[in-house]
């Protein structure tokens, strides 16, 4: 985490060097859509923040850098897609991302004429994630099987290995928003934006269970049960979750930042008659 922090500062230093920079924050929400939540946006938004740099390209492309924190929840008695099964989450997530911004009107920051647009963006990004319940990490307790092969081999009477997920997603950003210049230095934006990933563990559900529902509490894997199968009701091999769909996140809300024209030091009007 820290390596991303430094990563965003290098870059934001390196941007100050040429013209057209923004630098602000970020308020707003972010949610989970998944195997807990497969069809309801904005259930169980938490808060979200964060810092952002854009370098406005022209008057119609501006290239964004962010860095955003939030959270992600999901809960089978919440979205009620499968209350029987009973299973729940909470996963902090950082964000790095770099996206590109399309205005559908020219837009300059503190121009009389041009300083409102809507926009739509698209890039990639880098999600740090561990999801957690009762804030214990669930990725160590190989819910599905993960790294216990002995158990799937001997349930199944094959060799199965099911490897462990990375705490490291990359995604895929795009939405849409729109900004508005107040003054020649201080612009906000409303957006919302979903992001697509290649990934099925944002939940710590995918595949299917492994463990017997009836498990002796003296057996070694009991706990493990506890996070796989809370109200103990399903055989190995059941289903779980859906792997043919990954998991998606939102983020969604405002940023206000403060414009720095590096390219002419002394204007002092309010407003740029553009």
């Amino acid at each position: 985490m820290r390596k991303l922090i430094l990563l965003v500062l290098l870059l934001t230093f390196a941007l100050t060097g040429r013209s057209q920079l923004e630098v602000g924050i970020f308020g707003g929400g972010s949610y989970y859509m998944g195997d807990l939540n497969p069809n309801i946006p904005f259930l169980q938004t938490s808060a979200a923040y964060g810092l952002l740099a854009r370098y406005n390209i022209s008057s119609r492309w501006a290239a964004k850098l962010n860095l955003y924190q939030g959270s992600l929840n999901g809960d089978d008695d919440r979205s009620g897609f499968l209350p029987e099964r009973n299973l729940s989450f909470k996963n902090d997530i950082t964000e790095l991302g770099l996206n590109f911004e399309f205005h559908f009107l020219p837009y300059f920051n503190g121009s009389m004429k041009s300083y409102v647009t809507p926009y739509i963006f698209s890039g990639v990004a880098l999600l740090y994630h561990n999801p957690q319940l009762d804030n214990k990490d669930l990725k160590d307790y190989g819910t599905e099987g993960q790294n216990n092969t002995s158990e799937l081999t001997k349930l199944s009477g094959e060799d199965v290995t099911r490897d462990n997920y990375s705490n490291f997603v990359l995604s895929i950003p795009f939405g849409i928003g729109v900004k508005y210049s107040f003054s020649q230095r201080i612009a906000a934006s409303l957006e919302w934006g979903m992001r697509k990933t290649f990934f099925d563990y944002l939940d710590d559900v995918s595949t299917t269970y492994y463990l017997e529902a009836n498990l002796d509490p003296a057996d070694s894997e009991y706990e493990n049960q506890e996070y796989s199968d809370p109200n103990r009701n399903h055989d190995p091999w059941m289903q779980r979750g859906n792997s043919s769909t990954t998991d998606w996140y939102s983020f969604a809300g405002i940023t206000l930042t403060y414009y720095i024209d590096l390219r002419n030091k002394n204007r002092c009007s309010d407003f740029e008659d553009n």
